[in-house]
Parts: C-alpha cells; structure tokens; sequence
C-alpha cells in the first residue's frame, strides 16, 4: 500500500535539496470534490514534491471554467510529466457520463440547469487538461481513484468515499470493475444513498442519525456485494470510526490524491 504518511513532502524535498533527483515519473493528482478542489505531485514513491494546494469548488461551474480553474490550482506546483484527475461522476474513456454536482445551480442539492447539464455530459475532459496543461492527462472516477490507492489486491473490496455525495468503487483481486453508482440507487424514504448521506443531509440531521443511516447502508452493500473488505474514506469517514466492524477500514483522505499514481499502472486499463 502507498504510504499515507504526512512527511512525503519534507523528505522528497530533502532529497531534492540533497541533490538527488526524485524517482519518476512525477504525477500531478487531482482530487475533485464538490467542496474542494485539491492538488499535489508525486513522485514514483507517494512521496508528495511540495504542500498540497486546495481551492473551495465554486458554483455555477461550466466545463471550459472548470479547465481554467484547475490550471489555476496547480500553477503554484512543480513540473510533473503526466496528470491523473479523480471525478465525482461516471467517466468512461477520460469523457464525463455524468457530474451530479457541477450541472447544479449552486452547488450539491440545488436545482439542475439543463445549459449545464448538456455541457457536462460527453465532455472529454482528460483532452482538454492534457491541451491546457500541455501533459497527457487520464481522468476516472474519484471512489475508483481513491480505491487504487488503499486497495490490498486480494477477494471482493468494496471502496465507499463519503464527502459532499457518496462514491463506491468495486475491486476483484486488485482489478478494478467497470463502474456502480450505487449512491444513484433508491434507499430509504424515496430517496437515494447520495441524498440520505452527503454532507447536507449530516448537517441537517446530525452525526448520530446519519451514522445510523451509513451503517445500514454499509449493511445493504455487504448483502449486494459480499466483499471481503469495504474501505471508507472522504471526509466524513471519519465519523464512521469506532462504529463498524473488522471488515471495514477507515483511509486517510489524502488517498484520493495518491492513487493518481495507480492510475498509470496496467491493472487499472478498464478506468481509462
């Protein structure tokens, strides 16, 4: 597993000013969220090149900004040689199926604009950033993404990111499957997974209903899936901590950063 630790940074930097060159190819990930838009460059190591920028996500957000906005993010970074992308939606082939959160007015559980919302669906995203960016770029899902990075390779891994909305990524024996929104799918009260457990629905209702709600849900998912081992990251995982069993890992948020390494290797073909 790619080491999560927060030192990466400090040592990848002294070993540049040591004048070691740092092993590559070095990898600016991106971690899009739909409060948050995060980014880093890694080495071949894990080892973050610098701190880690952060800029909040801004609303209406049509495709051609969001291209602008991220170039913007990762100006202050060093040089890298390729660009992974983590999306809250379904992408195929580096295009955008679906962006629940960016067709939106205003954010996550305000009104879908259909201008946006056309934008938004085909839209080649990985070919825009590797033209505006001037590296190749490969975009998957952000639940996929993260999974890459946490994932031990062996039996049925389920990965669930909770933050604004809620991400699932299914793995076979390290081998990603083709993707499941599962969040997209009915779950109490006519309402999906997604609604019942973002962010919004926490702060309207309180940790403990909505940890109630997560571990029913978390249930649903053992009895659809039968993993081995479900993986639980985003920000809000943390609130999961100390409340389900053994077969369940909280991950670091930061995850969603390091498996844009994964993204390049061979066993990940079927994101891209």
């Amino acid at each position: 597993m790619t080491d999560l630790g927060q030192g990466g940074a400090e040592d990848a930097a002294g070993a540049a000013g040591a004048g070691a060159a740092p092993p590559g190819p070095l990898t600016l990930a991106i971690d899009v969220g739909g409060t948050g838009l995060k980014a880093d460059v890694l080495d071949a190591r894990g080892r973050m090149m610098a701190d880690r920028v952060r800029v909040p996500t801004t609303y209406p957000l049509a495709p051609d900004r969001f291209v602008d906005v991220l170039a913007e993010l990762v100006a202050p970074l060093p040089s890298y040689d390729r660009v992974s992308v983590g999306f809250p939606g379904v992408v195929r082939r580096g295009r955008i199926l679906t962006a629940p959160h960016f067709v939106t007015e205003s954010g996550p559980g305000s009104a879908v604009v259909p201008s946006l919302r056309d934008a938004w669906t085909g839209f080649a995203a990985a070919d825009a950033l590797a033209h505006k960016l001037g590296r190749p770029c490969k975009v998957a899902n952000d639940a996929d993404l993260q999974g890459l990075a946490v994932i031990a390779g062996t039996g049925l891994e389920l990965v669930v990111t909770l933050g604004t909305g809620v991400g699932t990524g299914v793995f076979l024996d390290g081998q990603v499957a083709p993707h499941l929104e599962l969040a997209q799918s009915p779950f109490r009260k006519s309402q999906t997974y997604n609604e019942q457990l973002g962010d919004a629905t926490l702060q309207r209702v309180g940790v403990a209903k909505w940890r109630k709600r997560l571990v029913e849900a978390l249930e649903n998912f053992a009895v659809l899936l039968n993993f081995d081992t479900c993986y639980i990251g985003g920000g809000n995982a943390r609130h999961a901590s100390g409340h389900v069993d053994e077969s369940f890992v909280i991950v670091d948020n930061v995850a969603g950063i390091l498996g844009g390494i994964k993204l390049w290797d061979e066993g990940a073909h079927h994101l891209i």
